[in-house]
């Protein structure tokens, strides 16, 4: 399927006349509610709600609602329909062709209330009353927006069932069906306290003392992922008993706060010992106090607290302690693999890439305006670029002999919405291997919450943002923070001297640098955003290599900059650093003799790639696109083909997660295993200006 073809499917459908689907108005009655009037015209909440957005905040007596008529609705095919035939046509000839069947879906219905409990979701709820995910959100509303919460009491959509075919559990409690709960709630009761955080305090101690995981404390409470505030008042649902006499005080929390032992020196490295409450740990090579942080679950602050001598620094064989009960991962370096020398073609494995081409928002365009749609919107061009090389990874995977069951589906997607409950449900997306997609983090997210109970690993392909973990999460793109730390490791492991000249006005630099990295040095900067050249030599260190990282877009800073480490390069070992790409280095007004000179150095999610391998890519989709493949679609081919490689192997796709790192045309695939759930890609490159003014990684 060529990138082309694909556009001029899209021109070439005439999209005329609108659905001749009738609409009511009702008035609302007193003590009528939203799921009553559904009920009664034979429609759903979230087709009242669409029609009626204000009624989402509530709705009143004598209000005038738009209802569908479902009676009076065409039988015809409407335009979206046929439009969405169309390409789930050409999709399917580029992939692996399968049957779904839809389940039956019974006309009389009621409601069960269900109170959530803890490790619930959307998708086990649905399995255990058996319905969908949609119909469980079309009866609750605000689970699209809020999601599932502990002790959230919601209704659930089921069969009507006559008197004679309750189950023993209402007969026995003489309930109606309407006031049933779920039969799995014979669990412990759940008492719901309020605890107000302390000084001191950490998440670690607070959820230890309420016998709670980090995970669950965060999940009741999610504006603590970030860290504690003193004075927040924290949610707590626990199976622990505590009555008004018995509150827990924040001198208990303190005793749950681990206490510190010394470690001895015989212990082996990397080898966990459980010493009372504390496990040994040895620092590895390059590790930091960030990712050190990161790999136990443990803020900065409570990493120092428990083992002071970090505070002199992070010394490689160094051992420290940790809590005993928090899992740890132990990641070795991974050996780059090249996993198309291992692939197998033995069971079918199921991989699903979930794509936004939201084909219903061109229902009512003319074909002019398809047209111009398809030249003007840059959300749907990045997609079909990403789709065109995951279409070459396909056919590469097959001319290596892999055979796969591949879905390609439209995920309808905004920032704020999409189609995927309707497609986990119909296309049973709960018995594949891998998920790709969908694009916008936020669905990322909603996809592995509804998918937590099932074997499929969501694949989050683009976004760099900050994911809030989840066992079945794999971020593919690392993220921007990851990725600004990976150069502080590159510049620790050379034992470099960090100085910083940053703008006044980037404070979120300054902010980062201040969290992660405190022992950098700060130029300082005077009101008129320059420095006196003498002042960095003050910082500077003969006998080591003086890294200084430059943030401004300032042409004046820069040059003021650049120039001086060129003056003092004759004295000390000086090297340019940028945090990310800056636009103003390419301007004609900075010399690319000076970054050259400087060896400046970034880090970077993607590379330049020259090799036989990048150049047979280029052409073969030249051939097949009449186009070269830029950023996005080389993004789809790597990624594509990286996760069909990895589900082709004679072991499991979580155990190549966990030992193979990999590297495709542009992009690195290493994956890291984050302490609070599912997986990280930490696979950056450091990046070089060399003196041939070409740009190479720094190994």
């Amino acid at each position: 399927m060529k990138l082309l073809q694909i556009i001029f499917l899209f021109t070439l459908i005439t999209l005329n006349g609108f659905s001749q689907e009738k609409i009511i108005k009702h008035t609302v009655q007193a003590g009528e509610t939203v799921t009553q009037i559904a009920l009664k015209y034979k429609t759903t909440p979230l087709n009242i709600y669409k029609l009626n957005p204000d009624a989402q905040s509530g709705i009143k007596t004598d209000m005038i609602l738009l209802v569908p008529n479902n009676s009076a609705a065409s039988s015809k095919t409407t335009t979206s329909e046929k439009v969405q035939k169309e390409v789930a046509k050409t999709i399917e000839k580029e992939s692996t062709k399968s049957s779904e069947k839809s389940a039956p879906k019974s006309a009389a219905t009621t409601f069960l209330s269900h109170v959530t409990t803890s490790k619930e979701t959307l998708y086990s709820l649905a399995v255990q009353y058996k319905t969908t995910i949609q119909d469980i959100e079309n009866a609750n509303p605000t689970l699209a927006s809020n999601g599932l919460k502990i002790g959230d009491a919601i209704q659930i959509p089921t069969t009507n069932k006559s008197s004679s075919q309750k189950t023993e559990h209402e007969k026995n409690n003489g309930l109606s069906t309407k006031n049933t709960l779920s039969k799995t709630e014979k669990k412990p009761s759940q008492n719901i306290i309020f605890h107000t955080v302390t000084a001191k305090e950490t998440k670690y101690a607070i959820a230890k003392a309420y016998d709670l995981t980090i995970e669950e404390l965060e999940k009741t409470n999610p504006e603590i992922v970030a860290g504690l505030k003193i004075g927040a008042q924290l949610k707590i649902v626990t199976t622990k008993k505590i009555t008004t006499d018995q509150q827990i005080t924040p001198a208990d929390i303190q005793k749950s706060q681990p206490s510190v032992s010394k470690s001895t020196a015989t212990d082996k490295p990397t080898v966990a010992k459980t010493i009372n409450n504390f496990t040994t740990y040895t620092i590895r090579p390059k590790e930091t106090l960030y990712s050190l942080s990161k790999k136990f679950a443990l803020s900065q602050d409570e990493l120092l607290a428990i083992n002071p001598s970090l505070s002199e620094g992070i010394k490689e064989n160094a051992i420290i302690k940790v809590p005993s009960d928090i899992v740890v991962t132990e990641n070795d370096a991974k050996v780059y693999t090249n996993l198309s020398k291992s692939a197998k073609n033995q069971d079918r494995k199921k991989l699903v890439l979930l794509l936004p081409f939201n084909i219903s928002k061109i229902e009512n365009d003319t074909v002019s305006s398809t047209t111009n749609r398809i030249k003007t919107d840059k959300f749907l061009n990045m997609t079909l670029d990403f789709y065109a090389g995951a279409l070459m990874a396909i056919d590469s995977a097959k001319t290596l002999g892999i055979s796969m069951d591949i879905k390609i589906l439209d995920s309808q997607e905004t920032k704020n919405s999409s189609n995927i409950a309707n497609l986990i449900d119909n296309q049973n997306l709960a018995n594949s291997d891998a998920i790709i997609g969908p694009f916008y983090q936020s669905n990322v997210e909603r996809t592995a919450t509804l998918l937590a109970d099932s074997k499929a690993y969501i694949i989050s392909p683009l976004s760099k943002e900050k994911h809030k973990p989840s066992q079945n999460l794999i971020v593919a793109n690392a993220e921007n923070e990851t990725v600004k730390n990976a150069i502080f490791d590159f510049m620790k492991s050379k034992n470099g001297n960090i100085l910083g000249i940053i703008d006044n006005k980037k404070e979120s630099t300054k902010k980062f640098l201040k969290q992660y990295h405190s022992e950098v040095k700060l130029v300082p900067i005077n009101d008129k955003n320059t420095f006196e050249s003498d002042s960095l030599a003050q910082y500077c260190i003969k006998s080591k290599i003086n890294f200084v990282i430059l943030d401004s877009e300032k042409t004046g800073l820069i040059l003021k900059t650049t120039a001086a480490m060129m003056a003092l390069q004759k004295d000390y070992q000086m090297q340019l650093v940028i945090l990310e790409k800056n636009e103003t280095l390419d301007f004609d007004e900075i010399p690319l003799a000076r970054l050259t000179k400087l060896k400046m150095i970034y880090p970077s999610l993607t590379r330049d790639n020259d090799s036989n391998d990048a150049k047979i890519f280029e052409k073969e989709f030249k051939q097949k696109n009449k186009i070269y493949p830029n950023a996005f679609a080389t993004r789809g081919f790597d990624l594509t083909f990286d996760t069909i490689l990895r589900l082709a192997q004679d072991r499991s796709f979580e155990d190549t997660i966990n030992e193979a790192a990999t590297e495709q045309i542009e992009n690195k695939f290493e994956y890291e295993k984050n302490s609070q759930g599912g997986f990280n890609n930490k696979g950056i490159y450091i990046l070089e200006y060399q003196q041939d003014l070409t740009i190479k990684e720094v190994k």
